[in-house]
């Protein structure tokens, strides 16, 4: 399971009020994560050096590790583990996140070219506008997208994700894939210019780059996104270009999924505009972008429809093994960001239409929607239930019987020897 480390003050903050270690312990244990580690950013650095652990000042901040479910990517960052957690406790209902309304002609445009088939063949794109930076959640930022190249994007095989100033850069934009020796550009953090080729022997003495190099290295086509003046943005799934970089300046933020899996694209793409659009001048808006193939096909990214799944009332009391009223089960799924609408159809069967936000990427199936349900009611507040048709195997019968016979055993020694020792002491 991934760990998120975020500050304890901060996350307090975001949650709008304090909470001792137990009750933050608790609060993480009803909502399906848990507390991992309790440490500070002093701490874990002499922990990396292999240093011997002092005591932490009073002015040391307290950095909280929480473990979350690998498919919940959207509790990777403290923006939206903070939002989860809020609307789980009922302080702020489900956010309804929006499409900008903007006319096909203005939109902006990324054209992709036909030899992108042969490396990298899908991108996604998105805009933030009006963001407000602070160093906090510029280093959240930068943070999410570590995260997520290192799940869902799979060390950026399947996606890569790249950030721009888009104030620096003008469209429309291109995507295409070039050799080696076509390819020149100043690399993020970087004041030289390299051809691409030249790039990779740079990077192979990098200790964080030089393991995605690997991805592309051996192709005989670079993938590499242009603006229109010819500026590189980024050549995916290695580095961004350093005319384009973000800054805590930075209003407007173009972002851009490189991939060879569109499905996992679109989920990372979301991912990102949807944490940090509460940051937009339009809160929870974000402005779409064109992405248009070299056959004539188009696509509008970010898709931030809600997907609707019907789920009987019925399956979800035999799932959880509670039998709950529909207003209960619905109250329970919006503590959950799943909104739900129940109704009766003519042969009295109650089932719930439950719209799933574009963060909820995990919600594929009804069971998903049945655990959902269990989580906000609380799995320690289900009777424990065997069910009638369940008969163990002999094997199983034998194995159950030794081991109560082994720990009956087990107690008798451990009583008799404490009753010795005991006796002991007053010989």
């Amino acid at each position: 399971m991934p760990t998120v480390s975020v500050g304890r003050d901060r996350l307090f903050q975001a949650l709008g009020r304090e909470y001792t270690q137990e009750e933050f312990e608790d609060l993480c244990f009803k909502f399906g994560i848990e507390l991992d580690d309790v440490t500070t950013e002093k701490a874990i650095i002499r922990k990396e050096k292999h240093l011997e652990e002092e005591n932490p000042s009073e002015d040391e901040e307290w950095i909280y590790k929480i473990e979350v479910p690998a498919n919940r990517y959207d509790l990777l960052c403290l923006e939206g583990l903070a939002q989860a957690l809020r609307i789980f406790n009922g302080v702020d209902p489900i956010p309804t996140y929006r499409v900008a309304n903007v006319s096909k002609e203005s939109m902006h445009k990324m054209h992709v070219k036909p030899e992108t088939s042969k490396i990298r063949p899908y991108i996604v794109c998105a805009i933030l506008k009006g963001v407000s930076f602070d160093e906090l959640r510029y280093n959240s930022f930068i943070d999410l997208q570590d995260r997520l190249h290192q799940n869902i994007c799979r060390r950026r095989t399947l996606v890569a994700i790249g950030t721009h100033d888009l104030d620096t850069i003008e469209g429309p934009f291109t995507y295409e894939a070039l050799t080696p020796s076509e390819i020149n550009f100043v690399p993020l953090k970087q004041t030289k210019s390299f051809r691409a080729d030249e790039l990779m022997e740079f990077y192979k003495s990098d200790l964080k780059l030089k393991k995605f190099l690997h991805i592309i290295e051996d192709s005989p086509v670079f993938p590499v996104i242009y603006d229109r003046n010819r500026t590189v943005l980024s050549l995916p799934p290695i580095i961004n270009g350093a005319h384009s970089a973000i800054t805590l300046k930075t209003k407007n933020v173009f972002i851009e999924c490189t991939a060879t899996d569109l499905t996992k694209a679109k989920i990372v793409l979301n991912t990102m505009v949807t944490m940090f659009s509460v940051y937009c001048e339009r809160k929870f808006e974000v402005e779409p972008v064109e992405v248009i193939y070299a056959d004539g096909k188009s696509f509008i990214y970010p898709d931030l429809s809600l997907y609707q799944m019907v789920v009987p009332l019925s399956y979800i009391s035999s799932t959880v093994g509670v039998s709950l009223p529909a207003n209960t089960v619905a109250s329970l799924l919006n503590n959950m960001q799943l909104h739900a609408e129940h109704s009766v159809s003519e042969d009295n069967q109650t089932s719930f239409i439950v719209y799933v936000p574009p963060t909820r990427s995990d919600i594929l199936h009804p069971c998903d929607v049945a655990e959902d349900v269990a989580i906000a009611f609380g799995y320690n507040e289900i009777p424990k239930a065997k069910l009638a048709s369940l008969k163990p195997q002999s094997l199983n019968q034998l194995s159950e019987l030794i081991r109560m016979e082994v720990e009956f055993i087990c107690a008798f020694f451990l009583e008799f020897n404490c009753f010795l020792f005991q006796n002991l002491l007053f010989i």
